[in-house]
């Protein structure tokens, strides 16, 4: 399967190559990006919090989403495929305010036409889990959808 190779440091998601955007707005940082394995970090602050004054859920179900998308993408390209996420579930443990989130990715299952991928987000500082969540995606052909004027379909 084919790996992303990535710069020592790793790779801020600014929402590039797309002009921007709401990937952007996370402050995610990828670190390791394989085909059943991903691995990333952000430093969450107030520019993530809800009115509570803690990271709003929807942070965590975007990083779920957006981690794991990669991973599964990048698996699905040695069959010409991409994916699109079809259901996600994220469970929330304990309250952040500020500080690193660590994050990985592994992949639960790679089928022909779907993939599951569960994801562990942890306080960088004492490896406790904050948030935990699954994505379950769809293979698509890129050939077929760039066919049909980008109407995108499943791989079967």
């Amino acid at each position: 399967m084919t790996d992303l190779k990535l710069p020592e440091g790793g790779v801020r998601l600014d929402g590039r190559p797309h002009g921007g955007g709401f990937t952007g707005h996370l402050g995610l940082v990828l670190t390791r990006v394989e085909s059943g394995e991903v691995h990333a970090w952000a430093e969450v602050g107030r520019a993530h919090h809800q009115d509570m004054g803690i990271v709003h859920g929807g942070w965590y179900a975007a990083v779920v989403e957006t981690v794991a998308s990669f991973g599964a993408h990048t698996a699905a390209t040695v069959n010409g495929m991409t994916v699109v996420g079809v259901a996600n579930t994220t469970e929330f443990f304990r309250p952040v305010r500020a500080g690193r989130l660590d994050v990985v990715a592994a992949a639960v299952h790679q089928g022909r036409t779907q993939q599951v991928w569960e994801v562990h987000i942890t306080r960088a500082d004492d490896g406790k889990l904050v948030a935990r969540g699954q994505l379950r995606l769809q293979n698509v052909n890129r050939r077929r959808a760039d066919a049909t004027d980008g109407e995108v379909t499943s791989a079967g």
